[in-house]
């Protein structure tokens, strides 16, 4: 019996040196990143930003696979079902956040089943009008909206857009009627046209048509100004205190995957988002960096899902 147990011993002894060095030497190999949007979206810009200066730190490349479909939701679900190895990162955004109380049943659970790893940036929508609208502010388009209960269109599209547009509304007390999109291009043509009166697109997108004098600019979404156009005021400071409607974005993998390996690339993600080159690129498309710890991520990820859990259920919006 003794025989056996120092035999079992010695065996335990030999494998686990061998284990330590493995976890040590991460990453041995190319490292996959999905991004459940297409490709040449706004998703794919942000990690094509930071997915560089990433492989360089680590030695290995951060290959990017486009997984759209479901409003993001396709490629969370393969990311979530992937082995907790470190090989498999996800880019996250305010769509899954949105989608745990959209979707009455997910092929995922974006807080269970993924380890946050850290924020990555954040960016604003625009609240722009029609030039024709007899509105030149915050407080004048909600008069107007009050005066005028259900008559003012406003062009929405993608869950993100489609929530800002539904918090501006609760949080002012008015009613407007949405007219669904395809997508951003698509919002920004029904806006310059005149065929809608209120828009919500990104602020991106929207500032070429600011500038064009195509619409008009009433106040980005965010609680600060935005970083490609500080000339335009915040809701907020239009007169709703308190307003904040973001588009973020955010490093996860799949729960379970080592400490060790989360740390490492919490590390280099935020090394990366220091680099003046990556500032200035997230800078001149309306996103400002946000570093974060795991665990800041974390909470951030479960105040977003109560926040827009209590618009999504308040609305009454329905998945496409």
């Amino acid at each position: 019996m003794r025989a056996a147990l120092c035999f079992a011993f010695a065996a335990a002894m030999t494998v686990l040196p061998q284990a330590v060095p493995a976890q040590s030497q991460y990453p041995a190999r190319t490292i996959r990143l999905i991004v459940p949007f297409a490709a040449g979206s706004v998703n794919d810009l942000v990690a094509r930003v930071v997915a560089p200066p990433m492989s360089e730190a680590l030695g290995q490349q951060l290959v990017i696979d486009n997984r759209a479909g479901a409003a993001g939701n396709l490629g969370a679900e393969i990311a979530a079902k992937t082995p907790p190895d470190g090989y498999t990162l996800m880019l996250g955004n305010i769509s899954q956040a949105i989608s745990v109380t959209l979707y009455e049943k997910l092929g995922y659970d974006f807080l269970k089943d993924f380890a946050p790893i850290s924020h990555l940036a954040s960016g604003s929508f625009m609240l722009a009008v029609h030039p024709s609208l007899p509105a030149r502010s915050v407080k004048s388009l909600i008069a107007l909206a009050r005066a005028r209960p259900d008559e003012l269109n406003v062009s929405v599209g993608g869950a993100g857009i489609i929530v800002a547009a539904e918090l501006f509304k609760s949080t002012a007390g008015i009613r407007m009627t949405n007219v669904n999109y395809k997508g951003t291009p698509q919002i920004l043509t029904a806006l310059a046209s005149g065929e809608v009166s209120v828009g919500f697109p990104p602020t991106s997108a929207g500032v070429p048509q600011v500038q064009a004098g195509k619409i008009r600019a009433l106040g980005v979404t965010s609680r600060h100004r935005s970083p490609m156009a500080p000339e335009i005021a915040t809701i907020e400071e239009g007169g709703l205190p308190g307003f904040e409607a973001l588009t973020w974005y955010c490093l996860v993998m799949p729960a379970g995957t080592p400490r060790e390996i989360v740390s490492r690339l919490n590390a280099e993600t935020v090394r990366a988002l220091a680099r003046p080159d990556v500032k200035s690129r997230f800078n001149a498309t309306d996103m400002t960096p946000q570093p974060s710890t795991p665990e800041q991520l974390g909470t951030f990820l479960r105040s977003e899902v109560a926040k827009w859990g209590k618009v999504v259920k308040g609305s009454g919006m329905r998945p496409d």
